[in-house]
């Protein structure tokens, strides 16, 4: 009897333990099928969410910033004057740019290869195919280069407009085009480009519409502390180049030679007025001479400007000064026929007719009349 007792006993703890089992099992199974179903809703929810997902738009301060380590890396072997660094340079941080004026009919953006240079590239280009020489124009055309060098671009809204609509304005600024095509919300925006223009060490502009007697309004004004140099071309050469682009023909202050020659005189009379007022910060140079001997002269011209002839400098005038590659608008050119291209595109007929209205300026600048058809060939 007893025996019988235990082993019922025995039984009952064995399907109770089996049916603690069991329930275990069942409670540990509901227990864990909710947790990973809910893992799966949730990796679910993350993939969504991550394939919609749009990184926020950077603001203006930190393009600023990106723009800052950028230019921290490309001057990381620049040489600055003795005792001087990069602060010593930008209008952010209190110091003055080295500003240079290009007033010319010359294309080649030489400074452009500097690093760390903001290129202003000719800021005029609202105004037409003219050349300013005093009023109606003198007053806003200058109103706006100083403002750009001061990089102010508060209140240039007919400069931002042409340049929205013209984007070549701001193209050959390569520094600040890079920025403009990724964040395009901001490349017409003055709040920024004040901001981005003040972080660059050195500010350049060219221009070909601006009379040089008017610049003297730049030199004057001290806090500037510009430099300009006036780039002459013999008035053949010019005329030729001209005649390839087709936005001149038609146009009296590009195709007629008594006006471009007009002009020459004029700024030989103020060159010898600046170089004497400013002989530290003006300086006349002609293209020919620049062509035939490019790296003793624009050495020489870094010298006067300031400018460090950094090694970019260097490869800029070996790849730009030993061959002719692409398009009439290219700056590729073999520098030393370039300059004489005149006398196998214009025939002898061209040529008098250019001399004729240019005999006084080609005296002053230095400029041999040819003798007779058969020297020109």
């Amino acid at each position: 009897m007893v025996r019988k007792n235990e082993i019922f006993g025995i039984a009952i703890v064995a399907i109770l333990c089996l049916l603690l089992i069991g329930f275990s099992q069942k409670e540990t199974t509901n227990y864990h099928r909710p947790i990973r179903y809910q893992h799966l809703l949730n990796l679910e929810e993350t993939l969504k969410a991550t394939n919609n997902f749009t990184a926020p738009t950077p603001s203006i301060q930190d393009v600023i910033s990106q723009q800052r380590n950028i230019l921290l890396e490309e001057l990381y072997n620049y040489k600055f004057s003795p005792g001087d660094n990069l602060e010593d340079y930008t209008l952010a941080t209190g110091g003055q740019p080295v500003r240079t004026v290009i007033i010319t009919t010359w294309r080649r953006d030489v400074i452009n290869a500097v690093p760390g240079n903001y290129y202003h590239y000719e800021p005029l280009l609202d105004y037409g195919i003219i050349q300013i020489r005093g009023a109606p124009h003198s007053d806003s055309a200058l109103k706006t280069l100083k403002s750009l060098l001061n990089c102010d671009y508060t209140n240039l809204n007919r400069y931002l407009q042409f340049g929205f609509n013209h984007v070549y304005l701001f193209t050959h600024n390569t520094r600040l085009w890079n920025q403009c095509e990724m964040y395009q919300q901001y490349c017409w925006n003055y709040s920024f480009l004040n901001e981005f223009c003040k972080l660059f060490p050195f500010q350049s502009m060219k221009t070909v519409r601006l009379r040089l007697w008017l610049a003297e309004d730049l030199l004057k004004d001290e806090e500037l502390n510009v430099k300009v140099v006036l780039l002459i071309r013999d008035p053949r050469g010019t005329l030729q180049s001209r005649r390839h682009r087709d936005w001149c023909p038609g146009e009296p202050d590009c195709d007629q030679p008594n006006n471009l020659c007009a002009d020459m005189v004029s700024d030989y009379s103020a060159a010898i007025q600046l170089k004497k007022r400013y002989p530290n910060r003006f300086r006349a140079i002609r293209y020919e001479d620049l062509s035939l001997h490019p790296f003793e002269i624009i050495k020489d011209l870094f010298n006067f400007l300031g400018l460090y002839f950094h090694p970019n400098v260097v490869r800029f005038l070996d790849s730009h000064t030993r061959i002719n590659v692409g398009g009439v608008s290219s700056t590729f050119r073999d520098s030393k026929s370039a300059p004489f291209h005149w006398r196998i595109d214009l025939n002898y007929t061209e040529i008098q007719y250019i001399e004729e209205n240019c005999d006084e300026a080609m005296k002053l600048w230095g400029y041999v009349k040819s003798k007779n058809a058969s020297s020109e060939k």
